[in-house]
């Protein structure tokens, strides 16, 4: 008996990432959850109620999809109840040392270094790219720094940045 993320999140909130990726048929089955309030494991024979809130994300245009009948519309109306609008990462460029900062000391904590930040042109270059991947890209990046740099070093110097997948960096070096 596996008890599934519904059941797990009873009484709380449930976050579902990239909803506008669902299939129609999973779609479905996730409207009868919503409006009915019930569901039956799978396998399962028992009707169990669930209290979960539903939090989703996307990064597609549902509403492009309703009107391509990608995305169901009756799921399109019962989850657009409050919409938080974050536009990507390089339009709030404003927000990055801050992130920068988070996630050195989360991953300077996981992989048990002593960093605790970056050096100005360090910050500079991350600033500067546009991070196509938005906050995952930047989270991602700084752990790669992090395993870039030696258990004596405490910031993080351009020596430290990988040298894949970041365009702003390469362009930057170049300048020099």
């Amino acid at each position: 008996r596996r008890i599934g993320k519904f059941e797990q999140a009873n009484g709380g909130t449930i976050f579902l990432d990239e909803i506008g990726d669902l299939t129609l048929n999973l779609q479905a089955k996730l409207l009868r959850v919503l409006q009915e309030k019930t569901f039956t494991r799978v396998g399962g024979n028992e009707t169990i109620k669930t209290t979960a809130r539903v939090l989703a994300a996307t990064n597609r245009d549902l509403e492009t999809l309703v009107s391509n009948g990608q995305f169901r519309e009756d799921l399109f109306y019962r989850l657009n109840v409050v919409v938080i609008n974050l536009p990507p990462l390089r339009e709030r460029k404003e927000d990055i040392p801050e992130l920068v900062s988070y996630f050195v000391a989360k991953y300077a904590k996981k992989y048990n270094k002593d960093v605790r930040g970056v050096t100005k042109d360090v910050l500079q270059i991350l600033v500067e790219y546009d991070w196509p991947g938005n906050v995952r890209e930047l989270e991602n990046y700084i752990g790669r720094c992090i395993i870039n740099t030696s258990f004596s070093e405490q910031i993080i110097k351009k020596s430290n940045l990988p040298q894949q997948n970041m365009k702003a960096e390469v362009a930057y070096s170049s300048k020099e």
